[in-house]
């Protein structure tokens, strides 16, 4: 079943005022984690966090910078990154230090 927003503004809107606080809670928690300009898709880079229009994972990105590349660097090697891509990039890494760790020792350090 495909639901437009509109069917489901107008479901919500007759729920009681509990449940429409449970639902706004429940996207607000999933939006909070939201990071601009990185997109994940199951089919592209094998799920892994990635720059946006790009087949280039954060992971890797993160783990150049680790080995000692800088922007320019990157950007020179990458020329279909710009600075705001690194930037989300980096802001991405930074608030999933795990995850990148973890994707760094499984696909091996690039660095």
């Amino acid at each position: 079943m495909t639901a437009t927003f509109d069917s489901i503004r107008d479901a919500v809107l007759h729920l009681p005022k509990g449940d429409q606080v449970r639902i706004l809670t429940l996207v607000a928690l999933d939006v909070a984690d939201a990071h601009p300009g990185i997109d994940f898709q199951e089919n592209v880079c094998g799920g892994a966090a990635r720059v946006i229009r790009t087949r280039i994972p954060v992971w890797l990105l993160e783990s150049l910078r680790r080995g000692g590349k800088t922007d320019a660097e990157l950007l020179a090697a990458y020329p279909s990154l710009n600075a705001e891509d690194l930037a989300n990039a980096w802001n991405y890494a930074r608030s999933h230090r795990e995850e990148m760790d973890r994707e760094i020792a499984a696909n091996g350090d690039e660095s």
